[in-house]
C-alpha cells in the first residue's frame, strides 16, 4: 500500500490568506489538529493548532505564521510504513501527500490509517487471538505457522512488539477459528509461552457472566 492509495476524502487545504480563526474552525470540523497550506497547487507547509494559538492573532492570515513543522509530507509513491513513521515521529493527526513536483494531492488522516490497519489485521473477521512471548533468537515464523496449521487453523494476521526492558518479543496471532484450546495445548507442548489468549471459551465465560448478572438483577 502506497501513500496515494490512502488519501482521505473531504480534507480541504488552507490558503495563505485564510485566517487562524478559519483554521481552528476547520480543524474542529475535520476533527484534526493539523491542516495543509496550499498556494494554488503547491504545498507550502503544515499548520498546527499550536501554531495558531502561539501566534495569538486569530484574524491574521496564516501566511504570516511561523510554522513549527517543516517539510512534513510524504510522496505519493512512499510506502505505508513511511507514512506511519512520520505520523508517529511528529504526532500528526494527518499528513499531506505530494507528487514529485510538490503538487498537493490530498491528505491521509489517522482515521483512514486506522481503517486500513483494521482491514489488514482482519479485525472484523471472527477468530481467536494468541499472544506468545519469546526470545528473539527463538523466533522462527515457519515453525509457528506449522504448529498453527497442524491444528487445522490458519493465521489471518500477526504483528510483533519488542519489549526493550525484558529484551523479549511478543507475537500476536489472529486466527481463523474461535476454538483454539487444542492449539494452546500444542504451543505448550512445544514450550512456547502463551501470555494471553482469546477464544470460544472466553466468549462462553463472558456470556455466562452476563446471564448470571441478569438472573441476579431479576431476583432483586
Amino acid at each position: 500500500m502506497i501513500a496515494k492509495e490512502l488519501i482521505s476524502d473531504g480534507i480541504i487545504p488552507l490558503k495563505t490568506n485564510d485566517t487562524g480563526r478559519i483554521a481552528l474552525e476547520w480543524m474542529e470540523d475535520f476533527r484534526v489538529s493539523h491542516l495543509p497550506i496550499v498556494n494554488e497547487s503547491q504545498l507550502l507547509g503544515l499548520v498546527t493548532e499550536y501554531d495558531v494559538y502561539n501566534h495569538n492573532q486569530l484574524d491574521e492570515p496564516i501566511g504570516s505564521y511561523s510554522l513549527s513543522l517543516h517539510n512534513t509530507f510524504v510522496l505519493e509513491s512512499q510506502h505505508l510504513y513511511d507514512v506511519m513513521r512520520l505520523v508517529q515521529l511528529h504526532g500528526l493527526s494527518l499528513i499531506p501527500v505530494v507528487d514529485n513536483d510538490n503538487n498537493y494531492l490530498g491528505s491521509i488522516t489517522l482515521q483512514r490509517l486506522l481503517q486500513h490497519f483494521s482491514a489488514t489485521l482482519s479485525v472484523s473477521e471472527p477468530g481467536g487471538i494468541i499472544i506468545l512471548e519469546l526470545n528473539i533468537h527463538d523466533y522462527v515464523l515457519s515453525e509457528i505457522a506449522r504448529i498453527v496449521e497442524s491444528n487445522d487453523t490458519k493465521i489471518l494476521s500477526l504483528f510483533i512488539h519488542f519489549d526493550p526492558v525484558s529484551q523479549k518479543m511478543r507475537l500476536t496471532l489472529k486466527l481463523n477459528k474461535m476454538e483454539i484450546s487444542g492449539l494452546l495445548q500444542t504451543f505448550s507442548r512445544f514450550n512456547y509461552e502463551v501470555i494471553m489468549s482469546y477464544g470460544a471459551q472466553d466468549d462462553l465465560d463472558d456470556l455466562r457472566e452476563r446471564y448470571d448478572a441478569l438472573m441476579s438483577y431479576l431476583k432483586v
